[in-house]
């Protein structure tokens, strides 16, 4: 078999197949191995792969494999996975297939077919890298996998080589400008100017003189000549943006600069040739405008002479969770707190909520949360979007964590942030607790490290809670209790009344 091009590869497998690692070496893969998903990211973020292969069959549980989410969303990575048949009936396993993976192996099989399966998702990761080239991605931050963005990108890249008027339209928040700004930059008058207007935020008695400016004198409070939006983006691009609202008597002077592409400032006789492209950007749509005689059709078929839509964030699919994962990480330092990424029940709401502030009310739904998440993962409720997740399908594992966090709080609170007397409580170890607190990201201003100013009363609780902590060492070994992993007795303990105090 003939050696094919590779690169690097991140093998993930607590028990990594050697046949299989040599086959990938022979075909041209720099291979890296673990079975930590600490060492995995570390991995990541010092040589980002091309591939991905985690081996679900390895002894990874369900839990585990959840928390490698922030793996799997790491962009330009194409991710196989080696799966049992009987893993592939559990519906967690195939969620994160059907999110996270190029392609997936049924076991057992041959090497050879999983090193096929690398090399596929090698040529699809390439293959989306071209397609994504298109439109100005590093520059301009434009997210989009789904047909419709792709569409949008080649579009870009069409309209950007001519210099006839672009129309954008889209609902308020899909980022029109950011498509007017990509245009302008694969453009040949990108070394030239882009200037934006907002022709809805201008009353009409300022439009003529914002636009084309004005000479001094030319009215009063005009002390010194001021060079309008319109001579000011010559040789460059011109961006009006929400078109559709500019007053019906102010649309006749942008109609006569559109075909004679000159302009006179306020108080001049001066005829000053401008040399600009024009791209217009609504969310009203123009034809009925035009229709309901708000709108001059002669001004609509001047501007709209190449059409862009720009898909609404609903209508996005898997872009919805790229986005938000990009912000995350985008904005993650405006948080104290080390967040590690969207609960599985955020997710579900993100993908259920209807998005009528498209990708502007993403971003500012995720910096909320950002700031407002005492956890150290984002819930339905940092993002406000609680009403968003259906009850009946909450999985078990959001379930456990939630019962656990609300028992340990309950705790916390009735026994005055005193670890011994909380962890007597919940029948567990002193030292499991504070594992679980950490986990969690509460805060307990725990007061046992005041012992040597507390009353006698206070020194025998301590000392009796250090005591029945020593005990409950034995019946519940802290080290062997996972830090997400709720006790049986602190499920019991959330059934009933709390005690009175």
């Amino acid at each position: 078999m003939n050696k094919q091009p590779g690169g690097h590869l991140l093998y993930v497998s607590r028990t990594p197949d050697p046949a299989l690692q040599a086959l990938l070496t022979e075909r041209g893969w720099a291979v890296s191995t673990t079975g930590s998903l600490r060492e995995a990211q570390r991995l990541l973020s010092k040589q980002a792969p091309i591939v991905g292969l985690f081996d679900f069959h390895s002894g990874f549980t369900t839990r585990q494999i959840s928390a490698y989410e922030s793996v799997f969303t790491v962009p330009g990575v194409g991710w196989v996975t080696t799966v049992s048949e009987a893993q592939l009936e559990q519906s967690q396993t195939l969620r994160m297939i059907r999110l996270y993976f190029f392609d997936f192996v049924a076991l057992p099989c041959s090497a050879d077919r999983v090193v096929d399966a690398v090399d596929h998702a090698h040529g699809m990761t390439t293959v989306d890298k071209a397609g994504t080239e298109t439109a100005p991605v590093e520059d301009l931050e434009m997210i989009g996998t789904c047909e419709a963005m792709q569409t949008l990108f080649r579009t870009i890249g069409k309209v950007a080589n001519t210099d006839a008027p672009v129309l954008v339209y889209g609902e308020s928040g899909t980022g029109k400008e950011l498509t007017a700004a990509a245009i302008h930059k694969r453009s040949v008058r990108s070394k030239g100017p882009f200037v934006a207007i907002n022709c809805g935020a201008i009353p009409h008695e300022l439009l003529q003189s914002e636009l084309f400016g004005y000479e001094r004198g030319a009215f009063t409070g005009a002390q010194q000549r001021k060079i309008g939006h319109v001579e000011s983006a010559d040789g460059g691009t011109l961006f009006l943006d929400e078109i559709g609202d500019l007053p019906l008597e102010s649309q006749v002077g942008l109609l006569r600069f559109l075909q004679e592409r000159k302009i006179q400032r306020l108080g001049s006789h001066e005829t000053i040739a401008v040399d600009v492209r024009i791209i217009s950007a609504t969310h009203v749509e123009l034809e009925e405008a035009v229709r309901n005689g708000t709108f001059r059709s002669d001004l609509y078929h001047r501007l709209c002479v190449l059409r862009l839509v720009e898909p609404p964030l609903r209508a996005r699919g898997k872009d919805i969770e790229i986005l938000a994962h990009h912000m995350l990480e985008r904005f993650r330092g405006d948080s104290p707190r080390r967040i590690r990424g969207f609960s599985e029940a955020a997710i579900r709401a993100i993908y259920s909520y209807d998005w009528p502030g498209n990708v502007r009310e993403l971003i500012n739904r995720v910096r909320r949360a950002i700031v407002m998440t005492e956890g150290r993962v984002v819930t339905p409720a940092d993002l406000e979007l609680e009403h968003c997740v259906d009850a009946g399908v909450v999985t078990l594992i959001d379930a456990r964590e939630a019962a656990e966090r609300q028992a340990i709080e309950d705790a916390l609170l009735h026994h005055r942030n005193r670890l011994n007397r909380a962890a007597q409580a919940l029948g567990i170890s002193r030292a499991t607790l504070y594992r679980l607190i950490q986990s969690h990201g509460l805060r307990a201003d725990t007061q046992e490290s005041t012992t040597a100013q507390a009353s006698p009363e206070e020194s025998s609780d301590a000392s009796s809670g250090q005591n029945g902590s020593a005990s409950d060492s034995s019946r519940d070994p802290g080290p062997a209790l996972s830090p997400r992993e709720i006790d049986g007795e602190a499920l019991a303990l959330i059934r009933q009344p709390a005690p009175s105090a």
